[in-house]
């Protein structure tokens, strides 16, 4: 199957799925796009008995197939696939739907996860993984698809002992209010736009200074920092504003 040229069979999937299979007790589609057998084995014993019901791939190639036929709540995708590599997935699957992706990747790819992430992937796991990490990871991933797919976000965002008060431009942590520049406002309101995902450096430059900073993550870094000062109770020990190492920050939920 030559990428790209797959059209979608019927309504493309979207996530939404999951609100209905919630509330139904159908079980929630994932597709596992994986060439390791022992890596679909695993997954297939960690469902069992959950409200997850797996499908498998073995190539990018049938895992694209799967997608447009099966339209899957979740997809599962390894990076390193024996036709060609996760990214090139990720691209084609984004020209119709927006289905949450979770990245299943070895150690040392941190700059294949950027790239997937920039693709269009919602989060990430290492291997090796646990289990609980992982459907954690995926109930997120599910959660933040269902949002995302509202007209209009929420005037009001909380999580936690935080509350963005977006209408007002105000900031409370545990009901205090929390003076933010317009910049580090800014950066929150970013993350909180994505909470629950890992967000790329190069993405929040690009979204808070400009596509021209998109290299410069010295300035990341230092507002961080000082997001973390005032919003985190212990800030060396940051419980809501977390680091993906070499990867990216994440908004906890």
């Amino acid at each position: 199957m030559a990428f790209g040229s797959v059209s979608p069979v019927g309504e493309a999937s979207t996530g939404l799925s999951i609100s209905m299979s919630e509330t139904s007790g159908l079980k929630v589609s994932v597709l596992a796009i994986e060439d390791d057998p022992a890596i679909r084995n695993l997954l297939q014993a960690a469902f069992e008995n959950t409200e997850f019901r797996l499908t498998e791939a073995t190539t990018a190639s049938e895992g694209i197939e799967a997608v447009t036929k099966k339209r899957p709540d979740l997809i599962l995708l390894d990076l390193s696939l024996p036709d060609t590599n996760g990214i090139k997935v990720i691209e084609t699957v984004r020209g119709w739907t927006n289905v949450p992706i979770l990245i299943v990747s070895g150690f040392g790819q941190e700059e294949a996860k950027v790239a997937a992430l920039e693709a269009g992937a919602d989060d990430y796991v290492t291997k090796p993984f646990g289990v609980s990490e992982l459907i954690a990871r995926m109930k997120v991933a599910l959660r933040h698809a269902v949002a995302a797919s509202a007209p209009d976000q929420d005037a009001v965002f909380e999580s936690g002992d935080l509350k963005i008060d977006r209408s007002n431009r105000e900031v409370f942590v545990r009901g205090e209010r929390v003076k933010l520049t317009p910049i580090e406002y800014k950066l929150l309101c970013s993350l909180a736009k994505h909470a629950g995902k890992v967000v790329t450096h190069r993405q929040l430059l690009a979204e808070v200074w400009g596509e021209e900073y998109s290299e410069e993550a010295q300035y990341l870094r230092v507002y961080v920092g000082y997001l973390r000062k005032k919003l985190e109770s212990e800030p060396e020990n940051p419980r809501l504003l977390l680091s993906e190492p070499r990867v990216g920050y994440r908004l906890a939920v």
